[in-house]
Formats: structure tokens, C-alpha cells, sequence
């Protein structure tokens, strides 16, 4: 291999690397500004003399179109459509029933099950098929996206190193086997990897992302961060403590086979304890916003909001169960699908006179009356030590009365077409969802995995199949799925992948390898490979996985065969360690979760940081032991 000397062209792409990372670290502008301008930096600095080489200024917006950015983009518009027909709810509340709602178990759970995925399917679209589960997790059980975000997305990483099909450079590497094969002795030729080859390995690291995020999570994790948009929606516990001072809250009451309460009425029970029963469920029926005048059948659950204290005592008095959480109302009482919101009755109309019982409420619009706030007057179901209970149901509507209500946020979202009623609250979720066209969903995300495993279309097209048909469909409407797409993730990954192409194009790339490669010249075999791997870690941070694997590869066969070493061991090493790749967010998926989260560069650093380390030990350790 011929030395390379430094030139002036690479010496300027070092010097735009090294702005770029200080960009990135400082922060002194936001990290998709960033990339835009040492995109235009590199176009402009083309027109040098001498840095002809650094950028061909008429590809230099190709990477817009490349394939990785627009998987990206067809991957986020197919993971809306889903999202669209509730299925990722669905998804979310199976979790969680398995799970519970602490960090701790739900992180092993989601990472896990990603980390299978991605290694069947490219990484950035396990990540962002999850990413609305992830955030609807978030706004159930209050834990901030940041909390959940970069477990899942580490994960789809690591679960790339599974199979031989779950990353590019795995995919690339028995490709550039056979062409090593053409440099080498006969004794010394590689056969190719098998599908399951690398699963020992892959497996040792998914497993230690899990362990790493659940024994250490509430030390590396940022603390704070972004909660899911629905988050913000007034809850139920919320309400009821700042407008009545109590510490009320929805509990699920189980009612047994036989018991007393059978043909009393729901207004019977909220009568004789001061509660409200919000919600029933018999025979796997559940029914929100009961009317009223319903008798109560065996065995069955009902959502009751109250003081802990009243609701154990109706228990008690019943003969009742009262459920550590919710269970079959879980999804009932997401901050996502239902909450607290405040209707005015304007003046003309027609609910002025009537009562609640008058106009069926419950059943006519879904609501279910939790006050109404009468000029200084707040009269409410529920006894405190200002007001004694009334019995709400029986007054008469005045114009200019706030109702304060528990209502699914679909059916407030219709009542703002009803003149009969203002709507006070703004700030709750009015996407409509579309669960008649989950069949559809599904149908065209199966299609797109099929096209991704068994044939060999470009990842990019099989997804774009999966992504039109979404819209074909009205699964979604085409300015759904624009809204769908997180544009600063495309930004900031088109805008980097000309850096990428300097760093090799110049040389660069192969000059830095040549240079750390000399320092290693004569270690042991072990220190060889372990810099094989730390060599491919650094190149994956700063360009294509795909390009460092390519650039890689040869120099680590030439030093297994100079060393006496394994070729495609070494070779092996390289494909893995281009994954390792969490210190910044240059990967598709940490580009991806970096917004929705809320992160900062740092946040990679210091969390990344350990985890870059443990994939070294842990791949080189599995390398060497199964291979």
C-alpha cells in the first residue's frame, strides 16, 4: 500500500471536521442549522483554487435524494399511518398491560422488542415505527420522552448487528468478501457469512444496551426533556386538585358476581358516596359517560373518580375491589384520548332551562358533568368543605354557566360544530383518528416489508411503495403525511452526507486509517483488531457507515494477512463497529429521536460515550469467542 502524503484539500476537510464537531458539542446553533451551513461551506469553498475536489458543487443537494433520507422519509409517513388507525395505541396499551407504567420495565420491553425488528429491517424504520408508540407510553405514564427515547433508538442500533440483512454494512460485507477474494491466496480465501452468522454477537450487544438503560438509566439518561404533545392536556387529578383542592383520582372498581349493588343505578351509587362513576365495563363492553338511570349487572368494573379514602370506604360498604391501577379503562383514560375541558352555555341556546338529566347528556354527547361554575359559584358532585354536594343533574342550565367535564377528546372535537355550546378548551388532541382503515395499514406495511426482505429493490422504493399506498388508501391525506415527516432529521442527514463524500473523495479518510495504522504496525493480533474496530467507530461518526465499511474492509484484511490473522474476522469487525455509532447524532436514528426528545448533543456524549465503550468490549469479546 503506498503511503499517502497530506494535502491542501485534505488538510481543509480536516478543518471543516473539526468546525463541524465544535458546531455540533457547542451547540451555538441549532445542529440541523449546523449541517445546512457546512453543507453551503462545502460548496462554497469548491470554487477555491486548489479544493476543486472537495464538494462537486452539481451533486451537491444529491443527498436530499439519497436513499437513506428518503427511507426516512417514507418510513415516518408510513409510521403516521399506522398511528393514524390507532393501531400504535393498541401497541402502546399492550406494552404497558405487560409492563406496567415504571421506567424500568417498560424500557427492557420497548427496547427489546425494536431491537428484534431492527434486525430484520433497516434500523431508522424500527426507530421510527415506534416512535409514536414511545410517545403515546410517555404521555400515559408521565415519563418524558427523553427518558424513553434513546434506550428504544440505541437499541434499533444494536439489534442491526443481529442478522446478516439488519444494517447496510452487513448487507455489503459478503459483496466485499469476494472481491477481497481476488487479492488472496488460495488457503487464505473467506467464505461468505450466513444469514444467523453474527446472532451470538448481535444478541451479546442487545442485550447489553437493555441492562446498560435498566440498571443505569436513571443516572445517564437526561432528566428531564420533551413529554408527548398530549401530555400537556389537563388531567383528571390535575383538575380536580386546583379547582376543588382535593387529591381525587380515577380508580378502577371491580364489582363481584352477585353482589348487592345488582339493579341499583349508576346514580344511585354517586348519590350515596359522592363520587363520580365515569366509565363501566361488562362482558368485555366498555361504556363511557354511563347514563345515569343504567343499573348495575355482575361482575363488572367501573371507573370511579374520587378521594381515595371515599372510594376504599364505598368498597368496604359493598364489598368491592378496588384495583392497584387502571386496567381494562387504561386506554379509556389516556391524556391522549380523553380529559378534563370547560363548555360555556352562550346565550340563545337551547340547553338554557334544562337540566342534565333533561337533555340525557351522558348519552346525547358523551360528557360527563364533573361542575358547573356559576358566576362565584362552583357547584359540584362532589362535597367540600365550602359547598355541600349538589346534586348536578337536577339544575337547570343558565346562560354563561361553565360545565366542567370528562369527555373523549372525538367527541369534543364534534361538539365544536354544535351551537349550542363554546368550547373553552383548546389544548387537546383533534386528530381524527381512522381505525376502518387499519386493514389497509397493515396491508401496505406488509407489502413494504416483503419488498425489503425478498426482493432487491432499493430500501428506499420498496418503502415509498408502503408510503403511497398509505395515501392511495386515505389512510392519510398527502398534508397529513407532509406534517408527518420531521423535516429537521432530513435536513440535518442530507446536509452531513457531503461531508461524508469530502472525507473520502480527498482522501482524507484513507490517510487518517494509514496514519493510526502505522502506530499499530507491530502490536499483538488482539490490539490489531481491537484498533480495527475503534478505527471503523471513529470513521462511522463523521460518514456513511456504508462508506467507512467500504474504505475499512481492504485495510483490515491487509492487516489480519500481515499479522496472521483471520481476514474475515477482521473484516467482520469492521461491518459491527461502524454501528457503533451513539456519541453524536450523525446516525439515522439518533437524527431521528434528537428532535421529538429534545436532546442535546451532550446528551449523546455522556450517555453515548459509555455505550460506545461497552460495544468495543463486549463485540470484540463475542467476536472471540464465537469466532
Amino acid at each position: 500500500m503506498d503511503a499517502l502524503t497530506l494535502t491542501f484539500e485534505m488538510g481543509a476537510v480536516l478543518a471543516i471536521l473539526a468546525f463541524t464537531v465544535f458546531l455540533f458539542v457547542s451547540e451555538i446553533i441549532r445542529i440541523d442549522l449546523a449541517a445546512i451551513l457546512v453543507m453551503v461551506l462545502l460548496g462554497v469553498l469548491s470554487y477555491a483554487p486548489g479544493l476543486g475536489n472537495l464538494a462537486d458543487v452539481n451533486s451537491l443537494f444529491d443527498g436530499f435524494a439519497s436513499n437513506a433520507v428518503i427511507s426516512i422519509i417514507a418510513v415516518m409517513i408510513i409510521g403516521a399511518g399506522l398511528d393514524k388507525t390507532g393501531l400504535m395505541s393498541k401497541v402502546a396499551s399492550l406494552i404497558m398491560k405487560k409492563g406496567g407504567t415504571t421506567e424500568g420495565r417498560i424500557i427492557p420491553i420497548v427496547s427489546g422488542t425494536v431491537g428484534v425488528i431492527s434486525s430484520f429491517m433497516q434500523n431508522v424504520g424500527a426507530a421510527a415505527l415506534f416512535l409514536p408508540v414511545v410517545s403515546r407510553i410517555s404521555a400515559r405514564t408521565n415519563i418524558p420522552l427523553s427518558r424513553l427515547l434513546m434506550p428504544m433508538g440505541f437499541c434499533a442500533i444494536l439489534g442491526g448487528t443481529m442478522t446478516m440483512v439488519g444494517s447496510s454494512p452487513l448487507i455489503l460485507l459478503n459483496d466485499l468478501l469476494v472481491t477481497a477474494n481476488a487479492g488472496l491466496p488460495e488457503g487464505q480465501k473467506m467464505e461468505p457469512f450466513d444469514l444467523f452468522s453474527v446472532t451470538p454477537v448481535g444478541a451479546m450487544l442487545v442485550v447489553t444496551g437493555i441492562a446498560y438503560f435498566t440498571l443505569l438509566g436513571r443516572w445517564v439518561l437526561p432528566g428531564g426533556g420533551i413529554r408527548s404533545d398530549a401530555s400537556s392536556a389537563q388531567t383528571m387529578r390535575e383538575f380536580v386538585k386546583k379547582t376543588y383542592g382535593l387529591r381525587a383520582d380515577v380508580f378502577e372498581v371491580e364489582v363481584p358476581a352477585g353482589n348487592i349493588l345488582v339493579g341499583q343505578t349508576i346514580q344511585d351509587l354517586m348519590d350515596s358516596h359522592h363520587l363520580y362513576i365515569l366509565g363501566t365495563e361488562y362482558k368485555n363492553n366498555r361504556v363511557m359517560a354511563p347514563q345515569v338511570l343504567t343499573e348495575i349487572q355482575t361482575p363488572c368494573r367501573l371507573a370511579v373518580l374520587g378521594l381515595r379514602r371515599v372510594v376504599q370506604e364505598m368498597a368496604d360498604d359493598f364489598g368491592l375491589t378496588v384495583l392497584p391501577g387502571l386496567d381494562v379503562f387504561q386506554e379509556d383514560f389516556s391524556p391522549l384520548k380523553a380529559g378534563v375541558a370547560e363548555i360555556v352555555i352562550p346565550p340563545g341556546s337551547s340547553m338554557v332551562g334544562q337540566t342534565a338529566q333533561d337533555v340525557k347528556i351522558r348519552k346525547t354527547y358523551g360528557l360527563s358533568m364533573l361542575a358547573i361554575h356559576r358566576v362565584e359559584e362552583t357547584l359540584s358532585h362532589v362535597e367540600t368543605e365550602d359547598h355541600p354536594a349538589t346534586p348536578l343533574g337536577e339544575v337547570a342550565f343558565q346562560t354563561g354557566d361553565t360545565l366542567v367535564v370528562h369527555t373523549a377528546w372525538e367527541r369534543l372535537a364534534r361538539l365544536k360544530e354544535n351551537r349550542d355550546f363554546v368550547i373553552v378548551t383548546s389544548d387537546f388532541p383533534q386528530e381524527e383518528l381512522r381505525p376502518q382503515k387499519v386493514n389497509w395499514a397493515l396491508a401496505f406495511l406488509l407489502i413494504a416489508l416483503v419488498l425489503v426482505l425478498f426482493t432487491d429493490l432499493r430500501l428506499s422504493l420498496c418503502l415509498l411503495v408502503g408510503a403511497v399506498g398509505m395515501l392511495l388508501s386515505k389512510v392519510l391525506s398527502p398534508d397529513e403525511a407532509y406534517s408527518a415527516v420531521g423535516w429537521n432529521t432530513v435536513f440535518l442527514l442530507a446536509s452531513l452526507i457531503p461531508l461524508g463524500q469530502a472525507v473520502q473523495n480527498t482522501g482524507t479518510a484513507a490517510w487518517i486509517a494509514q496514519q493510526i495504522l502505522t502506530l499499530l504496525d507491530g502490536w499483538p493480533l488482539w490490539s490489531l483488531q481491537a484498533g480495527v474496530a475503534v478505527l471503523a467507530t471513529v470513521f462511522t461518526l463523521v460518514m456513511s457507515n456504508v462508506g467507512a465499511t467500504v474504505l475499512l474492509v481492504p485495510l483490515a484484511v491487509s492487516i489480519a494477512v500481515s499479522a496472521g490473522g483471520d481476514p474475515a474476522i477482521f473484516a467482520l469487525t469492521v461491518a459491527i463497529s461502524t454501528s457503533n455509532s451513539f456519541l453524536i447524532p450523525t446516525h439515522q436514528v439518533n437524527a431521528l429521536i434528537m428532535g421529538p426528545a429534545g436532546y442535546r448533543v451532550i446528551d449523546f456524549v455522556r450517555t453515548g460515550g459509555i455505550m460506545t465503550v461497552l460495544f468495543l468490549v463486549v463485540s470484540l469479546t463475542g467476536l472471540n469467542l464465537f469466532f
